[in-house]
């Protein structure tokens, strides 16, 4: 579970509530219905016009995505990669194929496999990375659709507002309710902004942080296969390989995976 994400929400809550109360408002003077029906479910059912239902539906799988801590193994990719430069050192190339149905990454066992089939370098690195491109696009294109959201929640906070001014300027003859309904209008604009700066957009970036650590993994295995196909040195191709970790992350795992 990624607590940063349930701080935020939680932390932002938090907060809105104590700046209405401390500001003389009350809770039920924010909470409005029909604002929530035009802001939030206005907004969803734009996504159906701007992408398939496939996505439009899915999105909500992909945000449940920001509330998990993702773990792509930088360390074992490093253990892994070494045993089996290791093994190619001492058995030949074509020992690797041993063993490399029970690789859990799909990624690394489709390199290998290249690699024991014998096959050139830079064809290696352009099937990898066509492969790692096109896993890319499919996550910019889901990221893609929630910064779209993002964007249309103050379109249709602004477009509530309308609605309640027009409808208060239909009642102007009942003066005391003017301030009621223009405080009623604005609540939309209100919603918009809390949706589009306070969860779609910071959820959109987590995704993007999310992908961005996914493809350093898949560029840690790329480098990794090469390696093995050139008969690289394992320890030399270990420290290639922790060039990728930030420092704090490669001091924690430099000992292990380069012991003697």
């Amino acid at each position: 579970m990624d607590i940063a994400t349930i701080v935020g929400f939680i932390g932002g809550a938090a907060l809105i509530v104590m700046a209405v109360l401390t500001s003389g408002g009350t809770l039920g003077g924010i909470i409005d219905i029909p604002s929530v029906l035009v802001t939030i479910g206005g907004s969803y059912m734009a996504i159906f016009i701007m992408a398939p239902i496939k996505e439009a539906v899915g999105i909500f799988k992909i945000i449940l995505k920001c509330f998990k801590i993702p773990d792509f193994g930088e360390k074992s990719i490093i253990s892994k990669m070494m045993d089996l430069s290791n093994k190619a050192r001492r058995e030949g190339i074509l020992a690797l194929e041993d063993g490399l149905d029970d690789l859990d990454d799909a990624f690394m066992r489709n390199g290998l496999r290249l690699v024991v089939d014998g096959t050139d370098g830079n064809v290696i690195r352009t099937i990898m990375e066509n492969e790692m491109n096109q896993c890319e696009a499919r996550h910019m294109k889901w990221i893609n659709v929630i910064n779209q959201w993002a964007g249309f929640a103050p379109g249709f906070g602004m477009m509530g507002t309308v609605i309640g001014l027009i409808g208060m300027l239909n009642n102007l003859e009942d003066k005391s309710s003017l301030g009621p309904n223009m405080a009623v209008a604005l609540i939309t604009t209100l919603y918009g902004s809390m949706m589009a700066n306070w969860i779609i957009t910071p959820l959109g970036q987590k995704l993007l942080g999310q992908n961005a650590m996914e493809m350093r993994s898949k560029e840690m295995v790329i480098e990794g296969v090469l390696a093995i196909q050139a008969g690289e040195n394992p320890r030399i191709m270990g420290q290639k390989l922790l060039t990728y970790l930030d420092p704090a992350t490669r001091k924690v795992i430099e000992a292990d995976v380069l012991k003697d």
